[in-house]
Protein backbone atom coordinates (compact mmCIF):
# COMPACT_ATOMS: atom_id res chain seq x y z
CA UNK A 1 0.00 0.00 0.00
CA UNK A 2 1.49 3.12 -1.28
CA UNK A 3 2.38 6.37 1.37
CA UNK A 4 0.99 8.51 -1.38
CA UNK A 5 -2.79 6.87 -0.57
CA UNK A 6 -5.16 8.79 0.81
CA UNK A 7 -5.85 8.67 4.53
CA UNK A 8 -8.61 8.86 7.36
CA UNK A 9 -8.25 9.11 10.92
CA UNK A 10 -7.85 5.11 12.57
CA UNK A 11 -10.22 5.79 15.53
CA UNK A 12 -13.37 8.28 15.98
CA UNK A 13 -12.04 11.05 18.50
CA UNK A 14 -14.23 13.04 20.52
CA UNK A 15 -13.28 16.79 22.06
CA UNK A 16 -15.35 19.03 24.05
CA UNK A 17 -14.41 22.54 25.25
CA UNK A 18 -15.66 26.16 24.49
CA UNK A 19 -16.23 28.19 21.85
CA UNK A 20 -13.72 31.13 21.80
CA UNK A 21 -16.16 33.83 20.15
CA UNK A 22 -19.80 32.42 21.13
CA UNK A 23 -18.60 31.06 25.09
CA UNK A 24 -20.64 28.23 24.25
CA UNK A 25 -19.87 24.63 25.65
CA UNK A 26 -19.26 22.21 22.58
CA UNK A 27 -18.95 18.62 21.84
CA UNK A 28 -17.04 17.21 18.38
CA UNK A 29 -16.46 14.35 17.04
CA UNK A 30 -13.95 13.43 14.31
CA UNK A 31 -14.85 10.36 12.19
CA UNK A 32 -13.37 8.02 10.08
CA UNK A 33 -14.45 8.64 6.22
CA UNK A 34 -14.28 6.82 2.91
CA UNK A 35 -11.55 7.80 0.32
CA UNK A 36 -12.51 11.00 -1.87
CA UNK A 37 -15.00 11.95 1.04
CA UNK A 38 -12.53 14.73 1.62
CA UNK A 39 -13.37 17.11 4.87
CA UNK A 40 -17.04 17.94 5.86
CA UNK A 41 -19.05 19.38 9.15
CA UNK A 42 -21.96 18.07 10.51
CA UNK A 43 -24.25 20.12 12.65
CA UNK A 44 -26.08 17.34 14.57
CA UNK A 45 -28.19 19.85 16.80
CA UNK A 46 -29.80 20.95 13.29
CA UNK A 47 -32.21 18.55 11.55
CA UNK A 48 -32.19 19.21 8.35
CA UNK A 49 -29.44 20.94 6.28
CA UNK A 50 -27.10 20.61 8.50
CA UNK A 51 -23.86 19.24 6.58
CA UNK A 52 -21.28 22.38 5.83
CA UNK A 53 -18.46 21.70 3.55
CA UNK A 54 -15.18 23.68 4.06
CA UNK A 55 -14.30 25.66 0.92
CA UNK A 56 -12.98 28.45 -0.46
CA UNK A 57 -16.32 29.62 -2.06
CA UNK A 58 -18.37 28.67 1.24
CA UNK A 59 -16.30 31.20 3.63
CA UNK A 60 -18.86 33.75 4.96
CA UNK A 61 -16.95 35.69 7.01
CA UNK A 62 -13.42 36.19 8.06
CA UNK A 63 -13.96 38.66 11.34
CA UNK A 64 -11.18 37.13 13.55
CA UNK A 65 -11.85 33.80 12.65
CA UNK A 66 -13.04 31.84 9.50
CA UNK A 67 -16.54 31.03 8.89
CA UNK A 68 -17.61 28.51 6.77
CA UNK A 69 -22.26 28.74 5.68
CA UNK A 70 -23.86 26.03 3.29
CA UNK A 71 -26.62 27.08 0.97
CA UNK A 72 -29.21 27.76 3.87
CA UNK A 73 -26.72 29.79 6.02
CA UNK A 74 -26.08 27.06 8.94
CA UNK A 75 -22.50 27.41 9.85
CA UNK A 76 -19.61 26.53 11.81
CA UNK A 77 -16.34 28.68 12.41
CA UNK A 78 -13.66 28.87 14.03
CA UNK A 79 -12.27 26.03 12.17
CA UNK A 80 -8.67 27.23 11.41
CA UNK A 81 -6.50 25.50 14.01
CA UNK A 82 -8.40 22.24 13.38
CA UNK A 83 -8.56 22.38 9.33
CA UNK A 84 -4.43 23.23 9.66
CA UNK A 85 -3.81 19.98 11.62
CA UNK A 86 -5.50 17.93 9.50
CA UNK A 87 -3.24 19.24 6.55
CA UNK A 88 -0.56 18.98 8.89
CA UNK A 89 -0.82 15.91 9.83
CA UNK A 90 -2.48 14.16 6.24
CA UNK A 91 -5.49 13.68 7.26
CA UNK A 92 -7.54 13.55 3.91
CA UNK A 93 -11.23 12.14 4.50
CA UNK A 94 -12.66 12.86 7.76
CA UNK A 95 -16.18 13.82 8.96
CA UNK A 96 -16.41 16.34 11.91
CA UNK A 97 -19.85 16.30 13.42
CA UNK A 98 -20.29 18.92 16.01
CA UNK A 99 -23.28 19.98 18.61
CA UNK A 100 -23.07 24.04 18.35
CA UNK A 101 -21.67 26.45 15.58
CA UNK A 102 -18.04 26.85 16.79
CA UNK A 103 -15.08 24.79 16.99
CA UNK A 104 -13.87 24.42 20.51
CA UNK A 105 -11.04 26.63 21.30
CA UNK A 106 -9.02 24.47 23.69
CA UNK A 107 -5.60 25.97 24.51
CA UNK A 108 -5.93 28.17 20.85
CA UNK A 109 -3.78 26.00 19.20
CA UNK A 110 -3.67 22.93 17.34
CA UNK A 111 -1.80 21.72 20.16
CA UNK A 112 -4.70 19.03 21.32
CA UNK A 113 -5.91 18.60 17.91
CA UNK A 114 -2.25 16.96 17.11
CA UNK A 115 -2.32 14.82 19.95
CA UNK A 116 -5.53 12.93 19.49
CA UNK A 117 -4.98 12.75 15.87
CA UNK A 118 -1.98 11.01 16.85
CA UNK A 119 -3.39 9.20 19.60
CA UNK A 120 -6.25 7.96 16.79
CA UNK A 121 -3.23 7.27 14.27
CA UNK A 122 -4.29 7.38 10.97
CA UNK A 123 -5.52 4.54 8.04
CA UNK A 124 -4.03 4.66 4.97
CA UNK A 125 -6.72 3.84 1.71
CA UNK A 126 -6.00 1.87 -1.94
CA UNK A 127 -6.94 5.58 -3.43
CA UNK A 128 -3.72 7.47 -4.59
CA UNK A 129 -3.70 11.23 -2.89
CA UNK A 130 -4.78 14.33 -4.94
CA UNK A 131 -2.93 17.32 -4.87
CA UNK A 132 -4.17 21.03 -6.06
CA UNK A 133 -0.20 22.06 -7.70
CA UNK A 134 -0.38 25.84 -8.50
CA UNK A 135 0.95 26.65 -12.13
CA UNK A 136 1.04 30.62 -11.60
CA UNK A 137 1.96 33.54 -9.55
CA UNK A 138 -1.18 34.82 -8.18
CA UNK A 139 -1.37 38.15 -5.62
CA UNK A 140 -3.81 40.10 -3.59
CA UNK A 141 -3.03 43.34 -1.41
CA UNK A 142 -4.84 45.33 0.64
CA UNK A 143 -3.10 48.90 1.43
CA UNK A 144 0.20 47.36 3.49
CA UNK A 145 -1.12 43.98 3.19
CA UNK A 146 -0.22 41.79 0.84
CA UNK A 147 -0.35 37.87 -0.10
CA UNK A 148 1.17 35.97 -3.11
CA UNK A 149 1.14 31.88 -4.19
CA UNK A 150 3.36 30.98 -6.73
CA UNK A 151 5.00 27.53 -7.91
CA UNK A 152 7.16 24.95 -6.37
CA UNK A 153 8.03 21.97 -7.72
CA UNK A 154 7.25 19.43 -4.69
CA UNK A 155 7.14 21.53 -1.30
CA UNK A 156 4.79 23.21 0.51
CA UNK A 157 5.89 26.54 1.80
CA UNK A 158 4.41 29.21 3.93
CA UNK A 159 7.19 32.25 4.43
CA UNK A 160 5.10 34.91 6.97
CA UNK A 161 5.42 38.27 7.85
CA UNK A 162 3.72 40.29 11.05
CA UNK A 163 4.24 43.80 12.26
CA UNK A 164 2.84 45.53 15.13
CA UNK A 165 3.44 48.53 16.49
CA UNK A 166 3.28 46.82 20.29
CA UNK A 167 7.22 46.45 21.06
CA UNK A 168 6.75 42.93 22.75
CA UNK A 169 5.72 41.68 19.40
CA UNK A 170 6.94 43.87 16.93
CA UNK A 171 7.75 42.37 13.40
CA UNK A 172 8.44 38.43 13.34
CA UNK A 173 8.73 36.55 10.31
CA UNK A 174 9.00 32.47 9.50
CA UNK A 175 9.07 30.11 6.83
CA UNK A 176 8.02 26.50 6.93
CA UNK A 177 7.56 23.45 4.64
CA UNK A 178 4.70 22.20 5.67
CA UNK A 179 5.78 18.67 4.22
CA UNK A 180 9.48 18.23 5.62
CA UNK A 181 9.83 20.46 8.63
CA UNK A 182 9.02 19.79 12.36
CA UNK A 183 5.65 21.71 13.09
CA UNK A 184 5.46 21.05 16.64
CA UNK A 185 6.59 25.14 17.07
CA UNK A 186 3.75 25.90 14.73
CA UNK A 187 0.47 23.24 15.70
CA UNK A 188 1.33 24.70 19.69
CA UNK A 189 1.40 28.19 18.97
CA UNK A 190 -1.62 30.28 20.83
CA UNK A 191 -4.17 32.62 19.24
CA UNK A 192 -3.24 36.47 20.30
CA UNK A 193 -4.53 39.83 21.44
CA UNK A 194 -3.25 42.97 22.32
CA UNK A 195 -4.90 44.35 25.93
CA UNK A 196 -6.76 47.38 24.74
CA UNK A 197 -8.78 45.04 22.08
CA UNK A 198 -9.97 43.10 24.28
CA UNK A 199 -13.20 45.32 25.61
CA UNK A 200 -13.67 45.98 21.27
CA UNK A 201 -13.91 42.87 20.62
CA UNK A 202 -16.37 41.98 23.21
CA UNK A 203 -18.51 44.98 22.08
CA UNK A 204 -18.67 43.10 18.98
CA UNK A 205 -19.42 39.92 20.44
CA UNK A 206 -16.80 38.42 20.42
CA UNK A 207 -14.68 36.31 22.83
CA UNK A 208 -17.22 35.41 25.19
CA UNK A 209 -15.33 32.62 25.89
CA UNK A 210 -11.49 33.91 25.36
CA UNK A 211 -9.25 33.37 28.71
CA UNK A 212 -5.78 33.31 29.73
CA UNK A 213 -6.52 29.71 29.42
CA UNK A 214 -6.90 30.05 25.70
CA UNK A 215 -5.31 32.77 24.10
CA UNK A 216 -2.21 34.96 24.86
CA UNK A 217 -2.76 38.57 25.72
CA UNK A 218 -0.23 41.27 25.24
CA UNK A 219 -0.01 45.07 27.24
CA UNK A 220 2.46 47.03 26.75
CA UNK A 221 5.87 44.87 26.80
CA UNK A 222 4.60 42.11 28.34
CA UNK A 223 2.41 38.95 28.00
CA UNK A 224 -0.24 38.66 30.81
CA UNK A 225 -0.10 34.58 30.74
CA UNK A 226 1.59 33.06 33.65
CA UNK A 227 3.17 30.39 31.49
CA UNK A 228 5.07 33.05 28.62
CA UNK A 229 5.44 31.83 25.47
CA UNK A 230 5.53 28.53 24.41
CA UNK A 231 8.36 29.67 21.62
CA UNK A 232 10.07 32.83 20.70
CA UNK A 233 8.33 33.13 17.42
CA UNK A 234 4.73 31.99 18.46
CA UNK A 235 2.75 35.25 17.12
CA UNK A 236 3.73 34.66 13.90
CA UNK A 237 3.57 31.05 14.21
CA UNK A 238 0.28 31.51 15.37
CA UNK A 239 -0.64 33.25 11.95
CA UNK A 240 0.49 30.31 10.21
CA UNK A 241 -1.40 28.18 11.62
CA UNK A 242 -4.29 29.75 10.81
CA UNK A 243 -2.80 30.27 7.08
CA UNK A 244 -2.26 26.46 7.02
CA UNK A 245 -6.03 25.91 7.89
CA UNK A 246 -7.46 28.27 5.53
CA UNK A 247 -5.14 26.70 2.57
CA UNK A 248 -7.09 23.17 3.19
CA UNK A 249 -10.14 24.95 2.21
CA UNK A 250 -8.80 24.26 -1.14
CA UNK A 251 -10.17 20.52 -0.54
CA UNK A 252 -6.74 19.21 -1.25
CA UNK A 253 -3.10 19.83 0.41
CA UNK A 254 -1.23 22.06 -2.24
CA UNK A 255 2.13 22.45 -3.85
CA UNK A 256 3.03 26.09 -4.01
CA UNK A 257 4.44 28.59 -1.78
CA UNK A 258 2.86 31.30 -0.02
CA UNK A 259 4.52 34.63 0.84
CA UNK A 260 2.37 37.00 3.18
CA UNK A 261 3.28 40.35 5.00
CA UNK A 262 0.69 41.46 7.69
CA UNK A 263 -1.97 39.10 6.05
CA UNK A 264 -4.91 36.74 8.31
CA UNK A 265 -8.07 35.08 7.33
CA UNK A 266 -9.73 37.87 4.90
CA UNK A 267 -6.25 37.78 2.58
CA UNK A 268 -6.00 34.10 2.28
CA UNK A 269 -9.57 33.69 0.68
CA UNK A 270 -9.21 36.33 -1.12
CA UNK A 271 -6.10 34.78 -2.69
CA UNK A 272 -8.14 31.77 -3.08
CA UNK A 273 -10.78 32.88 -4.96
CA UNK A 274 -8.62 34.53 -7.50
CA UNK A 275 -6.30 31.39 -7.63
CA UNK A 276 -9.84 29.60 -8.36
CA UNK A 277 -11.27 31.87 -11.03
CA UNK A 278 -8.59 30.88 -13.37
CA UNK A 279 -8.29 27.31 -14.16
CA UNK A 280 -4.72 28.18 -15.73
CA UNK A 281 -3.79 28.98 -12.37
CA UNK A 282 -3.56 25.31 -10.86
CA UNK A 283 -4.15 21.58 -11.52
CA UNK A 284 -5.52 18.84 -9.77
CA UNK A 285 -2.92 15.60 -9.66
CA UNK A 286 -3.56 12.44 -8.88
CA UNK A 287 -0.35 11.21 -7.37
CA UNK A 288 0.90 7.80 -8.36
CA UNK A 289 4.62 7.27 -7.63
CA UNK A 290 4.92 5.14 -10.77
CA UNK A 291 3.68 7.75 -13.16
CA UNK A 292 4.46 11.06 -11.77
CA UNK A 293 7.34 11.85 -14.28
CA UNK A 294 10.98 12.91 -13.17
CA UNK A 295 10.87 16.35 -14.64
CA UNK A 296 7.80 17.23 -12.30
CA UNK A 297 9.11 16.67 -9.36
CA UNK A 298 11.94 14.58 -7.13
CA UNK A 299 10.59 11.01 -6.93
CA UNK A 300 12.47 10.26 -3.73
CA UNK A 301 10.49 13.29 -1.76
CA UNK A 302 7.15 12.08 -2.73
CA UNK A 303 7.19 10.67 0.68
CA UNK A 304 7.35 14.13 2.10
CA UNK A 305 3.16 14.96 0.67
CA UNK A 306 2.32 11.82 2.89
Amino acid sequence: MSVLNQKTIANSISIKGVGLHSGKKVSMKILPAEPNTGIFFKRTDVKKNNIIIPSVFNVTNTVMCTTISNEVGVKVYTIEHLMGALFGKGVDNAIIEIDNEEVPILDGSAKIFISEIEKSGVKTSNTPIKVIKIEKKVSYKEDSKKISIEPTKISSDIDFEIKYENSFIGTQRNIINIFEDDLTDIYNSRTFCLYEDVEKLKKMGLAKGGSLENALVVKDDKILNKEGLRNSKEFVNHKILDCMGDLYLLGYRILGKIVCTQGGHKLTNHLLREVLQDNNNFSIIEVREKTVPNTLINRSSLKSIA
